[in-house]
C-alpha cells in the first residue's frame, strides 16, 4: 500500500458522517474548482467530475481507453479504445479512435490495427480538426539487421517501429484520410554495421536515435514504448515520450511528408530528426547511467500561454529504477524561440531540472511505476495522477495538499464507499476551468458519485493549514492495523480522531496512545493537543 503522508490543520463544520475510502478524499479552499475528466483504464465509462467527486456529465463507449481521452472546446470527446491484437502486445496498444458529441453520439470512428500495425496510448486533436495519432508498425527481424540492428539484440523476430500520423476525419464514417507521417525508422543511427547507409559516430548525431542503444531491456520487440504524444500550436511542434529509453524527443511537425522523412545533417532545416532530446545523455554518447535526469516517464507536455510557467515542459518521472515518482519542470535552452540549441560538450540543456515536486516527507511514498501525469492549474496549482493507483491530487505553491480523490470504478467494477479500491488504473486526470469553451450552455447539474452508496456526499470544505514537518512528534505504526502511539518528548492534554470528512470519532485524554482497532480501512486526521500547540497528521488504517 502506497502512504501519503502530511501535516493538516482542519477548520470545518460537517453535515456528513460517512468516511471516504474512495471518491473525495479532501476538498480544500485551497483547491482549484473545476471539472475533472478521467477515463478508467479497467472501464467502458469516461467521466466529468466536480471537487466533491460528483459526476457532473458522463460518456459510454463499447470500448475500454486505450490510455488517452481529451474534451474539446466544442464539447466533444475524442477517445482511445482498446481492441484485440494478437500480433502487438504491449501495455497501451488500443487500435481504435472515437469521436462523440456531448450527448454521446458517435460522430465519427476509425480503426488503425492489424498484424502490421496499430494505433497505441496517445492522440492529440489539432486547432484545424485534424488528429495526430501515435502508433507503431513491425519492422522484421531481417529488416531489422538491414537497417543496423545488432541481431544479438533481437530476442523476438521483429522489432516495432514507431511512426506518428495526422488523421483527416471523415465524419459520419469510420474513414480518415492519412496526410502527413513522420516515421522513427527515418531517423536511426548506429555503429554497428560499417556497411550500412546510416553507420556512423553516434555522439556526432545527437538528431538521430541510435537503433542499438537499448538502455536496461534486452532486445525485446517494444524496446522503446513511446506513450504520450503532444503538440505546441505556437512552434508547430510535437513532443513524445519513450518510457522505456527514459527520454522525450520534440520534432518538427511543419515540414511536409517528404521533409519529414528527411535528416537535417545536424543544422536544423527542414527534416524530420529530433530538435531536441532530454532526460537521458548516454542514449546520444553525452554522459553515463548517472547523468540521467528522466526515469520512465510520461506525459511530458508543454504548460499553456495563460498559466504560470507558459512554455516550459512539464513531464511526470515514474523512477521505476530509483522507486520514487517525481514531477519535472524544465526550459530548454534555446538560441530563439523553438530552436534549440546544443553543447558539444554538455549536449542538450538543461542539465537539470528548475523544479522538481516528490513527497516532501518519504520520496518512496508517492511513486506510480506506470502511466500517470500532472497539470499546472489557472490558479497556479499542480494536478497530478499517480496513474498506478487510481489517485488524484493536487498541491499548491507550498507543496500542500489541497484536494485528494481516488477512482472507485476498478478492474472488477465500481466499488461502494467504505471499500479499498485496487486496479483501478487511470492513465491521466485533467481538470478544465468552469468557463471552458466546452461548457457553455451544458447542463452540468452533480448527479451521483462514481462510487456507489455514497450516503448523500454532501459537498463540503475542508479548510488546510499546512504545518512545518517536525520530529518532535511522530506517530506509529503508521499504517496501522489497530492501534496508534504518539512519540514526543511534549506532554499530551488530549489526542482526537477525525475521519477525512471531519468527523470527531474518538477522543483521549492524557494518553499517548489509541485504538483504531474497529475502524474500517482508510485514511483517518489524529489531532494531538499539548497547551497550545495543536498538531495534525494523517493516519493510515490498514
Amino acid at each position: 500500500m502506497k502512504i501519503y503522508i502530511y501535516i493538516l490543520f482542519i477548520f470545518i463544520s460537517f453535515k456528513v458522517t460517512a468516511q471516504n475510502t474512495v471518491g473525495t478524499i479532501l476538498n480544500s479552499n485551497d483547491a482549484y474548482d473545476g471539472y475533472t475528466l478521467f477515463a478508467p483504464l479497467g472501464s467502458n465509462e469516461t467521466y466529468l467530475i466536480n471537487n466533491c467527486g460528483e459526476i457532473v456529465h458522463q460518456w459510454s463507449s463499447p470500448f475500454r481507453p486505450s490510455a488517452s481521452v481529451y474534451l474539446l472546446e466544442n464539447g466533444n470527446l475524442l477517445k482511445t479504445g482498446k481492441i484485440q491484437n494478437s500480433a502487438i502486445t504491449f501495455g497501451g496498444v488500443g487500435g481504435q479512435i472515437e469521436l462523440f458529441d456531448w450527448d454521446n453520439n458517435l460522430l465519427w470512428e476509425y480503426t488503425y490495427s492489424s498484424p502490421e500495425f496499430t494505433q497505441n496510448h496517445d492522440v492529440y486533436p489539432l486547432p484545424n480538426g485534424n488528429i495526430l495519432m501515435l502508433a507503431v508498425t513491425v519492422m522484421p527481424k531481417n529488416e531489422a539487421i538491414l537497417a543496423g540492428r545488432d541481431p544479438s539484440l533481437i530476442l523476438d523476430e521483429n522489432v516495432f517501429i514507431p511512426k506518428i500520423v495526422e488523421l483527416e476525419p471523415i465524419l459520419g464514417t469510420d474513414e480518415a484520410n492519412i496526410i502527413w507521417e513522420w516515421n522513427m525508422k527515418d531517423h536511426l543511427i548506429q555503429d554497428f554495421d560499417d556497411t550500412k547507409d546510416n553507420f556512423g559516430v553516434v555522439k556526432d548525431h545527437p538528431e538521430l536515435l541510435d537503433f542499438n542503444y537499448l538502455a536496461a531491456e534486452l532486445g525485446n520487440s517494444n524496446w522503446l514504448h513511446i506513450n504520450s504524444l503532444q503538440y505546441n500550436e505556437n512552434l508547430d511542434q510535437l513532443i513524445i515520450s519513450s518510457r522505456l529509453l527514459s527520454e522525450i524527443y520534440i520534432i518538427d511537425h511543419s515540414t511536409s511528408e517528404a521533409e519529414a522523412a528527411l535528416h537535417s545533417g545536424g543544422t536544423y532545416e527542414k527534416g524530420g530528426d529530433f530538435l531536441y532530446r532530454w532526460g537521458n545523455p548516454e542514449s546520444h554518447g553525452m554522459g553515463d547511467a548517472d547523468s540521467r535526469t528522466l526515469f520512465s516517464q510520461h506525459y511530458p507536455h508543454w504548460i499553456a500561454d495563460d498559466l504560470v510557467d507558459a512554455g516550459k515542459l512539464l513531464i511526470f518521472s515514474n523512477g521505476n529504477s530509483r522507486r520514487f515518482s517525481s514531477i519535472e519542470m524544465i526550459s530548454p535552452t534555446t538560441s530563439s524561440e523553438g530552436v534549440y540549441t546544443f553543447d558539444t560538450t554538455l549536449g542538450y540543456g538543461p542539465t537539470a531540472a528548475e523544479w522538481t515536486y516528490t513527497n516532501p516527507v518519504e520520496p518512496e511514498n508517492f511513486f506510480s511505476s506506470i502511466l500517470s501525469s500532472a497539470q499546472r492549474l489557472p490558479n497556479g496549482n499542480m494536478l497530478i495522477c499517480d496513474g498506478d493507483s487510481g489517485y488524484f491530487f493536487e498541491i499548491d505553491n507550498n507543496n500542500s495538499i489541497v484536494w485528494e480523490y481516488i477512482n472507485p470504478d476498478t478492474n472488477n467494477g465500481i466499488i461502494s464507499q467504505g471499500g479499498t479500491a485496487s486496479a483501478n488504473f487511470v492513465f491521466r486526470a485533467i481538470k478544465f476551468p468552469k468557463d471552458y469553451a466546452a461548457f457553455t450552455g451544458k447542463d452540468l447539474t452533480p448527479t451521483t458519485t462514481v462510487e456507489i452508496n455514497t450516503n448523500g456526499n454532501s459537498c463540503n470544505v475542508l479548510g488546510v493549514t499546512p504545518f512545518e514537518i517536525s520530529d518532535n512528534v511522530n506517530i506509529y505504526p503508521n499504517p496501522t492495523t489497530g492501534f496508534i502511539s504518539v512519540n514526543t518528548k511534549l506532554s499530551i492534554d488530549k489526542i482526537e480522531i477525525y475521519n477525512t470528512l471531519g468527523k470527531l470519532m474518538k477522543s483521549v485524554l492524557n494518553n499517548k496512545n489509541v485504538s483504531i482497532e474497529n475502524y474500517y480501512a482508510g485514511i483517518y486526521f489524529i489531532r494531538i493537543y499539548s497547551g497550545n500547540t495543536i498538531v495534525t497528521k494523517k493516519i493510515i488504517k490498514i
